[in-house]
C-alpha cells in the first residue's frame, strides 16, 4: 500500500512521522499496516547494508496492535504512538543487551530502559530493534567486532560514518521515520552527512542519558527537519538519571518557519591540521551559505581555531578511557575488541599522569576556543566532514602526519563547547554520495538551529530519490 504524501505516492515505510500520526487520526491507516511495511523494507535491505541488532519482530507487531486498539478508541497514549523507531544499541533498552559494538562486552539483558527510550515507549513508538555501532562507539566509522560491518545504503562499498552507524543507514534504507544515535565528538552528524539524512546534536543535556558523560548527548535522526522536532518533543523531557540534564523548557518545538534577514552566520572551511576539504564538499556548501545570503543573511568568512596539540590531547584521554573501560574484563574478553580499540589501549598505556592530566585540559581549551570564535555569529556554517564517504572496510581516511581524529575537527569542537548542531544534506559528490552540510547555533539554541535547518529543506534544490534494496537474482 502506498499514501500520497506532498503531492507523491510515497511506500508506507518511508512516510513521515507527521504524516503517519495525520492518518492514525483521521483513521485513513493503521500502525500494524506501517509496521508491517517496514518490517518487509528491513527483510529486503538487511542482508546489504546490517543495520539492525535485536530486531524483535512479534515485539513491534504486538506494540503496534496495542497502538491500533488505542487510535481505534480514540485515545492515542503520547506525541508518538504508533510510529516506528529504531534505538542505538548503547541506549538501554529493556531486557536487551548492550553489547556497545565490542565482541569483548559481555550480553547481560537491560535492567530499565534508558531515558531516551523511557521517553519513546511512554509517548506509544512503536520498537522495531536496536541500531549498530562500533566497537565502545570510539570509532566514526561502522566497523564493529560484534555487528556485522553496516554499509550505506547510497552504495555498498561506502561507509556510514560511526558511531550512530546503523541509525544512518537504517533511516537512509527507510526503516520507518524515526531513528535516535548518540554523539560525542560526531557520532549523530557523522551518519547523518554520510547517509544524506537530518541529524541533530543538541546542546549537552537537553536530552536526558544514561549514564550522563562529559560532551556525550543522543539526538533525533530522521529524514526531515520536522520529525526531528516532534522527536524533541519527546525526548527532552526530564529524567533524574540524568544529573547534567538542563532544566526543562517548554519549547515550541513545532515552531520552525522564521526569517533569515539580519542574521549573521559565520561560514567555516578551512582546517589549519593537514586536511583539505574535497571540492565537492567546499562547492556544495558554498552554494548553501549563498543561499542563506540570499535570503538575507550575512555571511562572513571564520579562521579556523582549534590549536595544535587540542584534538591530540582529547585523542590521548579518550584512548585512556577506553583502556578503562575494557580493564575490568578478563584478558581473553579483552582480546575480542577490534583491532583499532587495541591499538588505542596500547597507545594509552604510554601515557603519563601529568600527560593524563594535561590531555583533560586540551578539552577544556578548545571549549573555550570553540566559544571564543563563534560567539560573534548567530549560526555558524561548515561541512560535517572533509569528504563525502569513505570505503566501508575502513576507519578512516589516511592522511600522512595527522591523526585519524583531526577528521571530526568540524563536529567535535561543538561537542566540547556543548553548543547545538545539525548535519542537514545539502548536495552530492559527483559519484552520487551525499554531502553533510553542519548548522550550528549558540548553547541552548536547539530550536534555532532546528529552524535553520528547515529554511535549508525549503531552499534546497530537489533531493534524488532514496535508495532502493538491491534487486535479488531470479
Amino acid at each position: 500500500m502506498t499514501i500520497n504524501e506532498t503531492n507523491e505516492t510515497t511506500a508506507l515505510n518511508a512516510l513521515s512521522a507527521t504524516t503517519l500520526l495525520d492518518l492514525y487520526a483521521r483513521k485513513a491507516l493503521s500502525p500494524v499496516e506501517v509496521t508491517r511495511a517496514v518490517l518487509s523494507q528491513m527483510e529486503a535491505w538487511e542482508p546489504h547494508i546490517h543495520a539492525a541488532y535485536a530486531l524483535d519482530t512479534q515485539r513491534a507487531l504486538a506494540m503496534a496492535r496495542e497502538s491500533e486498539a488505542r487510535w481505534q478508541r480514540g485515545a492515542p497514549q503520547g506525541a508518538l504512538d504508533g510510529v516506528p523507531v529504531t534505538i542505538k544499541e548503547n541506549i538501554a533498552t529493556q531486557g536487551v543487551p548492550v553489547p556497545l559494538g565490542c565482541a569483548a562486552t559481555e550480553l547481560v539483558p537491560a535492567a530499565k530502559d534508558a531515558p531516551p527510550a523511557a521517553r519513546l515507549r511512554e509517548a506509544g513508538a512503536v520498537f522495531l530493534c536496536k541500531t549498530t555501532m562500533p566497537d565502545l562507539g570510539m570509532l566514526g566509522a561502522a566497523m564493529s567486532s560484534f555487528h556485522p560491518l553496516t554499509r550505506n545504503p547510497w552504495d555498498l562499498s561506502r561507509n556510514t560514518g560511526g558511531s550512530s552507524s546503523g541509525a544512518g543507514a537504517a533511516a537512509a534504507a527507510g526503516y520507518g521515520p524515526l531513528h535516535v544515535g548518540t554523539d560525542i565528538g560526531g557520532s549523530v552528524r557523522g551518519p547523518a552527512g554520510f547517509c544524506g539524512i537530518f541529524g541533530l546534536k543538541p546542546s549537552l543535556g537537553r536530552i536526558p542519558i544514561d549514564p550522563p558523560y562529559a560532551a556525550r548527548v543522543a539526538g533525533p535522526m530522521t529524514r526531515t527537519v520536522a520529525d526531528a522536532a516532534l522527536m524533541m518533543r519527546v525526548l527532552s523531557q526530564p529524567d533524574a538519571r540524568d544529573h547534567m540534564s538542563l532544566p526543562c523548557q517548554a519549547i515550541e518545538w513545532n515552531r520552525l518557519d522564521r526569517s533569515l534577514k539580519g542574521l549573521r552566520i559565520g561560514l567555516w572551511l578551512e582546517l589549519d591540521c593537514g586536511i583539505a576539504l574535497d571540492p565537492d564538499v567546499r562547492e556544495a556548501v558554498e552554494r548553501a551559505a549563498r543561499a542563506f545570503e540570499a535570503a538575507g543573511a550575512v555571511v562572513e568568512p571564520i579562521r579556523p581555531w582549534i590549536e595544535p596539540g587540542m584534538l591530540e590531547g582529547i585523542s590521548r584521554f579518550w584512548a585512556m578511557r577506553t583502556r578503562m573501560d575494557l580493564s575490568a574484563l578478563p584478558e581473553a574478553r579483552r582480546a575480542k575488541a577490534s583491532p583499532a580499540i587495541q591499538w588505542a589501549v596500547q597507545k594509552s598505556q604510554e601515557v603519563s599522569a601529568e600527560q593524563l592530566y594535561k590531555a583533560h585540559a586540551q578539552g577544556l581549551a578548545l571549549r573555550a576556543a570553540t566559544v571564543a570564535a563563534t560567539r560573534d555569529f548567530d549560526y555558524v556554517l561548515s561541512p560535517v566532514f572533509p569528504q563525502p564517504a569513505f570505503g566501508a572496510e575502513q576507519t578512516h581516511v589516511e592522511y600522512e602526519g595527522v591523526e585519524p581524529i583531526h577528521q571530526a575537527s568540524f563536529t567535535i569542537v561543538y561537542n566540547f563547547s556543548e553548543q547545538p548542531a545539525a548535519s542537514v544534506n545539502c548536495g552530492y559528490a559527483a559519484d552520487g554520495m551525499p554531502i553533510g552540510l553542519q548548522i550550528a547555533g549558540r548553547r541552548f539554541d536547539d530550536l534555532g538551529v532546528l529552524q535553520m535547518a528547515r529554511a535549508w529543506e525549503e531552499m534546497r534544490p530537489a533531493q534524488r530519490p532514496w535508495p532502493q534494496p538491491p534487486r535479488t537474482a531470479a
